[in-house]
């Protein structure tokens, strides 16, 4: 069961806000009858019109992307800069990114018109595990590491324990790399984590969101995630929940 606002904005009916409108003032019916109430919420079954047209809700799209350097994890941009549903001119459907990617990171990201499946991706009680692989200014040592997996100070919060390896180090450059494994999503973590522990990251990738890899997909490609591999995430993300409350 989903708000009947979001089912229309979905369908293309008009942003949510206008359909909240359009409901408020009585000019929507589910099965026959008008409906008023904002909070109504209506099945895949329910039968609905808008204005006597009736509407049809858009399929579920769920896609895995590989983001390049210099595109911008949104839908538009006020600069006109290129975002990343220009990735994806074959599909119709209002797609949206699962949480955001710098201008400079690459790798991994999910998009989708799903916004329960979004909001499990996203919010942190899900544990959703993101995995990144980090080019970091000068040799990494294990005290820093631990550092890191114990959680570090981010403007008086202090962040979840992490999953830290060192991939190599290379002395003469002076720099590192290194896997970085979180289950948060605030504004730019992983770059704040590395620089709060004295290694500024000079490149970022995302490489796994929980089972999920790139494989052998270029930057600005993408496919379709498979049924089995939806139904694996929710799995996943409702067992987390099941453990806080347990």
């Amino acid at each position: 069961m989903e708000r009947l606002q979001k089912v229309m904005a979905h369908s293309g009916v008009a942003s949510r806000r206008k359909c909240e409108n359009l409901i408020e003032q009585g000019r929507v019916k589910v099965n026959g009858q008008v409906v008023t109430e904002l909070g109504t919420k209506v099945s895949p079954s329910d039968f609905i019109e808008v204005d006597g047209k009736v509407i049809f809700k858009e399929d579920y799209r769920y896609i895995l992307l590989h983001k390049p350097a210099g595109v911008i994890t949104s839908t538009a941009d006020e600069k006109d800069r290129q975002v990343i549903t220009d990735l994806l001119p074959e599909i119709e459907e209002r797609i949206y990114p699962i949480g955001r990617l710098d201008y400079d990171t690459t790798g991994l990201i999910l998009l989708t018109n799903d916004g329960e499946f979004a909001n499990l991706m996203m919010h942190p009680k899900y544990e959703i595990s993101k995995e990144y692989e980090a080019l970091v200014e000068g040799i990494i040592e294990n005290d820093q590491l631990n550092l890191l997996r114990r959680g570090v100070d981010l403007d008086g919060v202090k962040t979840s324990p992490a999953k830290a390896r060192l991939l190599n180090k290379k002395p003469r450059q002076q720099t590192s790399r290194v896997r970085l494994e979180i289950h948060e999503g605030w504004n730019h973590q992983v770059k704040r984590m590395f620089e709060v522990v004295g290694h500024p990251v000079q490149r970022l990738k995302r490489v796994k969101i929980s089972f999920l890899e790139l494989g052998k997909l270029e930057p600005g490609m993408w496919r379709e995630l498979s049924a089995f591999e939806v139904d694996k995430l929710k799995k996943i993300a409702f067992s987390a929940q099941d453990d806080i409350m347990n």
